[in-house]
């Protein structure tokens, strides 16, 4: 049976405007200025405010203005029922700047706004440019061309034989076998960098030490242990390896040393060479410090004031000076209007990011003090995301916005927000330190130790107990996991 009934619910959604800025919230310092490019290519009536003709006063108050007082007023007494011009030209609206004049923020007139982007060739490119200098037929270039494509970052071939053989098949309608893929990649495995084109980790290590012209007693030990026993190699057998070859500890010591010196990822090699594009960190925030005052300012690097067009605004006095208005002015005046809105949105969105932005790591910044002054890891105090919302009184969720993926530039170095946040541990003392803190000092006992006899994970429980840190051995493995630091066996050098 149907029946129809009146209900009323009481819904929480966001506004439009809010969505617009938790968005906003989450876009770093160097995509900020592609964002506001394409709000400027959507919304004809937000523009740039150029340095030349910027004026940070009100309409009503500018003394080069296109529209005078008097027409301003008559706008004001002859607006129309249907839409509300003094909405578009209140005299208190600040909507067509966002600069500010807070002490927090103070950008540099003279700042470079543009952004370092080098340009440069990537690393398939390089080695395509090295193939193409290789006599081959027309086949054989397509099938190295596909071999290049299947080359990773590391600069490993990691995708099966047979894979690529059915991928030519499919994608160039070439007829493939193993044995004429394996021939060609022969050739991709003696381009630059050494290394290049091997399937595992033992075929990149022996491609090196086989490049390598004049080759020692060494060098030819160190080819046999990675050809016959390189799972005693990446296990550090090293007991292992001299009796099977023989020879003392000294000579297996010298075999290490050869591997040791070759690149595990050959296309890390061209990366540190400067070929690849390098990504430049733009920092959203720079801290200075003067004789222990902290000093924050924002990034204003690539963002350009915004204002709502002139041309616009002169658009709805017309409309409303004018006694009979057609359907048509009446629809576009509608579009005028909501392209307004939309550009004051946006406007007031960008001034509350920046707002939102100063106020946040102005609460980190006074709450992580001592670190920003000393520069010691171990100033740093136990920080969560509810912490700020506290002092912030701003929602946790936002918070975790405003510190992803922004960056803090002070005097020792750039850091990623999220690095201030750390759980507590306590001490034997009752005293609350940083996470941080013990795993810096874990780091720092694990570089000063004897590589013969590594220390293991009891003993680093055992050192930190006695420093006073109440923590548990597999708290402590946790954290040297986190710190991608290997077991002690694998730490152990001859």
């Amino acid at each position: 049976m149907l029946r129809q009934s009146l209900n009323q619910k009481l819904l929480q959604k966001l506004s439009p405007q809010q969505i617009q800025l938790m968005k906003l919230l989450q876009v770093p310092t160097d995509q900020l200025e592609q964002r506001i490019k394409e709000e400027l290519e959507i919304n004809p009536a937000l523009e740039e405010a150029r340095e030349d003709n910027f004026d940070d006063s009100p309409l009503n108050e500018r003394e080069e203005s296109d529209t005078s007082d008097d027409d301003f007023d008559s706008v004001k007494e002859e607006m129309s029922d249907e839409i509300n011009i003094s909405d578009y030209f209140d005299e208190s609206d600040d909507s067509a700047s966002y600069k500010y004049n807070s002490q927090e923020y103070s950008p540099d007139d003279d700042e470079d706004r543009s952004t370092p982007i080098p340009i440069n060739v990537s690393f398939h490119e390089y080695l395509l440019q090295q193939i193409g200098l290789a006599e081959l037929e027309d086949k054989d270039y397509l099938i190295a061309k596909q071999l290049i494509g299947s080359v990773d970052e590391d600069g490993y071939i990691r995708r099966e034989i047979e894979s690529i053989v059915d991928d030519l098949m499919f994608s160039a309608n070439l007829n493939v076998t193993i044995l004429e893929l394996k021939a060609l990649l022969e050739e991709i495995q003696k381009l630059e960098p050494p290394g290049v084109g091997a399937r595992d980790l033992r075929e990149c290590l022996l491609l090196q030490l086989h490049r390598i012209e004049h080759k020692n007693v060494s060098i030819n030990l160190a080819i046999e242990i990675l050809t016959d026993y390189f799972d005693e190699f990446s296990k550090k057998h090293y007991e292992k390896l001299q009796k099977q070859f023989d020879v003392d500890e000294r000579m297996i010591k010298r075999a290490m040393d050869e591997i040791l010196k070759l690149n595990p990822k050959p296309g890390s090699a061209y990366n540190e060479g400067g070929a690849k594009t390098t990504q430049h960190i733009i920092p959203d925030f720079l801290i200075e410090n003067t004789n222990g005052e902290l000093v924050l300012r924002l990034n204003s690097r690539n963002a350009p004031e915004l204002r709502v067009s002139e041309s616009f605004k002169e658009m709805m006095i017309d409309y409303n000076k004018t006694k009979e208005k057609s359907k048509q002015q009446k629809e576009a005046v509608l579009f005028i209007k909501q392209k307004i809105d939309g550009a004051k949105w946006f406007i007031d969105a960008v001034k509350q990011r920046q707002q939102t932005l100063l106020k946040t790591m102005k609460a980190i910044m006074e709450y992580q003090y001592k670190f920003f002054v000393s520069g010691d890891e171990t100033d740093l105090r136990p920080m969560i995301l509810k912490d700020i919302s506290a002092v912030t009184n701003l929602d946790i969720s936002t918070v975790s916005r405003v510190s992803n993926s922004k960056y803090a530039q002070t005097e020792y170095g750039t850091f990623l927000l999220k690095k201030f946040f750390s759980e507590s541990l306590t001490t034997d003392s009752g005293e609350e330190v940083s996470t941080r803190e013990v795993k810096k000092i874990l780091t720092d006992h694990i570089c000063s130790e004897d590589k013969n006899k590594p220390l293991s994970d009891e003993k680093l429980t055992q050192i930190l107990n006695d420093a006073g840190y109440n923590i548990a051995r597999r708290t402590v493995a946790k954290y040297r996991e986190q710190l991608n630091i290997p077991v002690a066996r694998l730490r152990r050098e001859l």
